[in-house]
């Protein structure tokens, strides 16, 4: 059996070993309710309230700032539709960029069904949001901000700080849906003057099904979930014992190993795309080069498909993504390829790689050469059938 190369870390990663071994005993010994007040579910109580306290330590943040919950998605929704109820009295504005995951996106078409008016900020060729184009939207009743901070496809890191400081100066609440960021470059939501993010344990070598939302403690928001008293009140049902303290878990080996990791996975990022210009004619590089995520590159290669190269790649045993570029089934090019002005024709072409610290220059030659291969392989194919 072939060996597997696995460059589709932003949509998933591996749950470590240790993180598994930390959470097998809440599974088998230790899975008393942490709401009773004997022994056996206190001791599942004090579980989670220490992977609360390493999370809150790793983004700069006091233990009761943060919610745990399902995932990104979860925590995108609450933080968006909770702070729309909450605020209605101040004003329906709502300001988000055209390049945002759609666990906001649909969260905002949602409530401009029940009368909320968005604005969906453009994003120049590289996909960064402007500060000045922030400001300009900015309105009397605007309540909320939400701008990601990394992007999931083409990995550019907006300037979030310089977005909180605007927020902050107008009085308006800023979310960050950090589902890509977390974990894998410095967050300090003081510094970067954040009032709520999103992160999801899933993209950090954590458990699926398991996330956070930070709420500043200024900052009131609703119950998400009704039902009992858990997560203060605000997030009702028993807490998912075993994926906090994986999450905890996680988070900890994360923060110990990020300086290294960013170092290691920009070296071999910058090989791969390097590589790939060099080797291949007619492929564009999507988002900058250097303001990006550590461990992302993502690709458009003229005159192909991208699902077609996605197979082929996969029988060499590379696991790879073609990011969102399909919807519902329909082959639509990616709306985030189509916000940096990427034409449907060579969109269609997209192909995202994302790395990890344990991945080789080795491995990244072989990688290089399939996509080389592969790529030769389709657009001779294509050639064929328009000449006959």
């Amino acid at each position: 059996m072939k060996k597997m190369i696995y460059l589709d870390n932003a949509a998933t990663t591996p749950t470590a070993p240790e993180v598994i071994e930390a959470m097998l005993p809440f599974y088998e010994r230790r899975y008393g309710n942490p709401s009773a007040l004997y022994d056996l579910g206190q001791k599942s109580h004090d579980a989670i309230e220490e992977s609360r306290q390493i999370i809150a330590q790793s983004i700069g943040a006091q233990p009761e700032e943060i919610y745990f919950t399902a995932g990104g998605s979860e925590s995108d929704n609450w933080a968006l539709k909770c702070t729309a109820e909450s605020m209605v009295m101040r004003g329906r504005h709502i300001i988000t960029t055209k390049i945002e995951h759609h666990a906001i996106l649909r969260t905002c078409g949602y409530l401009e069904q029940n009368g909320y008016e968005i604005t969906y900020l453009p994003v120049n060729d590289k996909g960064t949001v402007s500060l000045e184009q922030v400001r300009r939207a900015i309105r009397p009743d605007t309540i909320l901000i939400s701008v990601m901070m990394a992007n999931n496809e083409i990995g550019t890191i907006e300037p979030i700080a310089g977005i909180g400081m605007l927020a902050r100066r107008y009085g308006i609440c800023f979310h960050t849906d950090a589902v890509q960021a977390y974990g894998h470059i410095p967050i300090d939501v003081n510094r970067m003057n954040i009032d709520m993010m999103s992160a999801s344990a899933h993209k950090f070598n954590g458990p699926k099904g398991t996330g956070f939302l930070y709420v500043r403690k200024k900052k009131r928001i609703p119950p998400f979930i009704h039902g009992g008293g858990q997560e203060s009140g605000v997030r009702a049902g028993t807490e998912n014992v075993p994926g906090i303290v994986g999450m905890g878990k996680a988070a900890a080996m994360a923060m110990e190993s990020l300086k290294e990791r960013m170092e290691i996975e920009t070296r071999m990022r910058d090989y791969l795309i390097y590589s790939v210009l060099k080797q291949v004619p007619k492929v564009r590089l999507n988002g900058e080069w250097n303001n990006r995520l550590p461990n992302n590159v993502d690709f458009c290669f003229d005159e192909l498909e991208g699902g077609n190269l996605l197979v082929m790649l996969d029988m060499d045993g590379i696991c790879a993504s073609a990011g969102s570029a399909c919807s519902s089934g329909e082959h639509e090019p990616s709306h985030v390829l189509t916000a940096i002005g990427v034409p449907p024709e060579i969109a269609r072409g997209a192909l995202r790689l994302t790395l990890n610290e344990k991945i080789t220059a080795e491995q990244i030659d072989y990688v290089t050469a399939c996509i080389k291969k592969n790529v030769t392989i389709l657009r001779g194919q294509k050639e064929t059938v328009k000449f006959t």
